[in-house]
């Protein structure tokens, strides 16, 4: 063995003094070189986190305060509609109101029209019916007449024999001559 590996390997590199504490050197580069990373992220790293947790709260606040003015616009809009829809309703009664009423007078002005319509065609009807029975009976009358003359003429001629009816004949030319 020479002096070298005496001097360094006198103690085992894997076994430490003690069982909780490490060695003085990394005791002491392990703190320097976490000092250095707490500065570094404290000058760096802090404010870039500082930054991030502000705009997170910004966004966070505007986000209660947007939802906070719907919330006001709905409540306005709830309320709007409700007013209206009690419009709606008020309206929808006047509206049945008036349409009672027209269809009242559309009654009463087509009742009266009816009866009106119906007097004329009674009176109408009456003149009818009497202009009816004056035609029927001079109708009547003049078939009476006729069948009359035909019954005067057919009894007439029964009654008459061939002589007697060439005399009448003879007498009706000679008064007709005579008073031209």
């Amino acid at each position: 063995m020479n002096l070298f590996s005496i001097i360094f390997a006198a103690e085992d590199p894997t076994q430490s003094h003690h069982w909780l504490f490490p060695e003085i050197g990394e005791i002491v580069y392990g703190s320097l070189a976490s000092l250095t990373i707490f500065a570094a992220l404290y000058k760096f790293g802090w404010p870039a986190a500082k930054k991030a947790l502000e705009a997170r709260t910004a966004g966070i606040q505007k986000e209660l305060d947007d939802s906070a003015a719907a919330q006001v616009q709905a409540d306005a809009d709830a309320t709007n509609i409700r007013r209206a829809l009690g419009d709606i309703a008020s309206e929808r009664t006047k509206l049945l109101a008036e349409a009672d009423a027209q269809a009242a007078a559309i009654l009463a002005e087509g009742r009266a029209r009816i009866t009106v319509e119906i007097a004329d065609m009674e009176a109408r009807a009456t003149a009818e019916v009497l202009a009816a029975r004056g035609r029927i009976g001079d109708e009547l009358r003049a078939e009476i007449s006729h069948l009359s003359a035909v019954a005067t003429t057919d009894a007439v001629r029964a009654a008459m024999d061939d002589r007697t009816q060439q005399e009448l004949v003879d007498n009706f030319i000679a008064k007709v001559g005579a008073s031209r």
